[in-house]
């Protein structure tokens, strides 16, 4: 019954198709980004959320609510993309941006938001583990949980259906090429909306 109540409410949201980002953590996610807010200036925002600054009760009873499209728990805190967040960006005729977990994309597939999924992956396990090597920003420990992460997100993101675009980033400019076409359609509305 909720799942349907939460249904309604989100078909009524106007604006442009908002974009699921997903790929696991060194796969070019935030390079990509800030190549497409370079070139797309005042065409994308960003859900923020709030919701690291309330209560755990607080935001237990909004997810009970149905106040959020996904929501998680990493480490002993609460994150959510609330659908509040999201109408916001949308309600400026802006191209909302959520980058979210493997976990979130299957739980946003069972709202109507319908964004379009787009999943980046690196070509190789061995490149990843280069990358994330290179950054010199995390512990042995903490690294090979991101690793065995990103296996799992790998493994997934190849489900049929799950993704309209699947992006392996080993060649900057081509998966940015890709990135684009695959945006191309709502960024061409949002400016055509803006100059009308």
């Amino acid at each position: 019954m909720h799942v349907r109540f939460i249904s309604r409410v989100l078909s009524a949201m106007a604006g442009p198709r908002p974009v699921v980002m997903s790929g696991p953590s060194g796969a070019g996610k935030s390079t990509l980004l800030k190549k497409l807010l370079k070139e797309f200036d005042g065409v994308f925002g960003f859900s923020v959320s709030h919701y690291h600054y309330v209560t755990r009760e607080v935001m237990q009873a909004d997810v009970a609510k149905g106040e959020f499209l996904e929501n998680a728990e990493f480490s002993g805190n609460m994150y959510g993309t609330s659908k509040a967040a999201v109408q916001a960006v949308q309600a400026q005729n802006l191209i909302c941006i959520l980058d979210i977990d493997m976990q979130g994309v299957k739980n946003i597939k069972r709202t109507d938001l319908n964004p379009i999924y787009v999943s980046i992956q690196p070509p190789s396990m061995q490149t990843l583990e280069k990358r994330l090597r290179d950054r010199k920003t995390e512990s042995e420990e903490s690294l090979q949980k991101r690793l065995h992460a990103a296996k799992v997100d790998m493994e997934i993101s190849k489900e049929p259906g799950l993704f309209d675009v699947l992006i392996i980033n080993d060649d900057l400019d081509l998966a940015y090429g890709k990135l684009k076409d695959a945006l191309l359609e709502e960024i061409q509305k949002v400016r055509d909306t803006n100059n009308s």
